[in-house]
C-alpha cells in the first residue's frame, strides 16, 4: 500500500482546477508511460491513453480537476476577489491559505475576514458568503497585485498537504478525483487483461462532465469504468440513512445516483462487478444516492449509449480540504478494477 500512498501523495499535493489540469495530467502520463502503448492528450485536454489488446474495448475514466476559485478582479487596494469554480460550501472557504498559479510562478495568499474583536453579536451568528470573502497576497495596490502576476482569470487552490492519519487512514485535498486516478493507474498496471483498455484522465469534471462526454464520443468503447470517490454516512452529522456507505468496508458499486437524473446503471454493469467482486472475494457495498453524480453519467448518454457503471472508494469531507480516505479501500478498489477488466469479455 506504500506504492498507492506515494502515488496518491503525488497527485494530492498537485494543483489543477477545471480548465488547468496541466500539472496533475503530467504526472498520469509519467505514471502510465511503460504500460501502454499510445497516449495522447486531445484537444480539450483529457489525456487519452491506450493499451491495444482484442475487443471488448473499456474505457476506465477518473478526473483530473479539482475545485477551486478564479480571480474575478483587484480593488484599488490590492484584495482579490474571486468566484468559485465547482461546488464549495461557502464556510469552508473562510481563513483559508491559498495558492494564486500566476504565469509569473505561484502565489500565496490568505482568504481573510473581519477578526472577531470587531464582530457584533449578530454578525457572528451570520455565514460569510464567498461574494463577501477577499483575498490577501500582501499586495499594496492593484498595480502592485498586477506586477505580481495577479490578473482576472488567475486559477486558485486550496494550500494543503496530504497527511497521515492513524489507522491506514490519509487526509489531503483534491482526493475527489486523485483517489479515482490512483485507483485506475494501479488497476491499469496490475491488471492482465487481453481487452483494449483506454486509460483516461477527464477534464472539467466539477463543473459539466466536460471532458468525459468528448472523450467518450471520439473513443466509443464497448463498456466503460468512472473511478470516484463517494461520500460515507459513518461520522457525526450524517445519517446512516443519508448514505449507509462505511469507510473500511471496501468499494462502492453505484446502483443509481442523483436520484435517477445522473445514473442508473444497467444490469449487465451491476452483474458484472458484483459477480467478479465475489470471485475474488473482494468486499464491495452497493450505493443509491439522491444527490451527486460522475463522469459515468455522460459517458452512458454518449452517442447511442455506452455501458457505464462507477467503482468508488469511501471518502468523508468530500469538497473540502480535508479528505479522509482509507488506504485499505483504495487498495480493494484498486483490485476490484483490475479483476473486471480481465473478466470483461464474459459480459459485453
Amino acid at each position: 500500500m506504500e506504492k498507492i500512498r506515494n502515488l496518491l501523495e503525488k497527485m494530492s499535493n498537485a494543483h489543477g482546477i477545471s480548465g488547468h489540469e496541466n500539472d496533475v495530467r503530467a504526472i498520469v502520463q509519467t505514471e502510465l508511460e511503460s504500460y501502454v502503448d499510445e497516449i495522447k492528450i486531445d484537444s480539450l485536454g483529457n489525456l487519452i491513453a491506450t493499451k491495444n489488446g482484442k475487443k471488448p474495448s473499456v474505457m476506465l475514466a477518473a478526473h483530473m480537476d479539482e475545485i477551486g476559485l478564479m480571480t474575478k478582479y483587484v480593488d484599488d487596494d490590492g484584495f482579490i476577489r474571486f468566484v468559485k469554480v465547482g461546488g464549495w460550501f461557502d464556510q469552508t472557504l473562510l481563513n483559508q491559505r491559498v495558492i494564486l498559479r500566476t504565469e509569473k510562478g505561484n502565489l500565496t495568499g490568505v482568504i481573510g475576514s473581519k477578526p472577531p474583536h470587531r464582530m457584533k453579536d449578530k454578525d457572528k451568528d451570520k455565514v460569510v458568503k464567498a461574494d463577501d470573502m477577499f483575498i490577501d497576497i500582501g499586495a499594496t495596490s492593484r498595480k502592485n497585485a498586477e506586477k505580481l502576476g495577479v490578473t482576472a482569470g488567475t486559477p486558485i487552490t486550496i494550500d494543503r498537504e496530504f497527511r497521515t492519519l492513524a489507522n491506514g487512514m490519509v487526509t489531503g485535498k483534491a482526493f475527489d478525483d486523485r483517489v479515482g486516478l490512483a485507483v485506475m493507474l494501479d488497476a491499469l498496471k496490475r491488471t492482465k487483461s487481453n481487452a483494449t483498455i483506454y486509460a483516461v484522465g477527464t477534464v472539467q469534471e466539477e463543473v459539466g462532465l466536460k471532458g468525459a462526454r468528448t472523450s467518450a464520443f471520439g473513443l466509443n468503447p464497448d463498456v466503460a469504468l468512472a473511478t470516484e470517490v463517494t461520500i460515507t454516512g459513518d461520522h457525526p452529522n450524517i445519517k446512516k440513512s443519508e448514505s449507509a456507505i462505511e469507510m473500511g468496508k471496501g468499494p462502492s458499486i453505484t446502483v443509481m445516483d442523483a436520484a435517477g437524473k445522473g445514473i442508473i446503471t444497467p444490469n449487465t454493469v451491476l452483474k458484472w462487478l458484483k459477480e467478479t467482486a465475489e470471485r475474488n472475494k473482494i468486499q464491495y457495498q452497493l450505493d443509491v444516492s439522491d444527490g451527486g453524480t460522475t463522469d459515468a453519467t455522460a459517458i452512458q448518454l454518449t452517442r447511442t449509449g455506452i455501458p457505464t457503471g462507477t467503482v468508488s472508494v469511501p471518502a468523508r469531507y468530500i469538497h473540502s480540504p480535508v479528505e479522509v480516505v482509507s488506504l485499505k479501500d483504495i487498495d480493494l478498489c484498486t483490485e476490484l478494477v483490475a479483476r473486471s477488466v480481465e473478466s470483461v469479455d464474459r459480459y459485453f
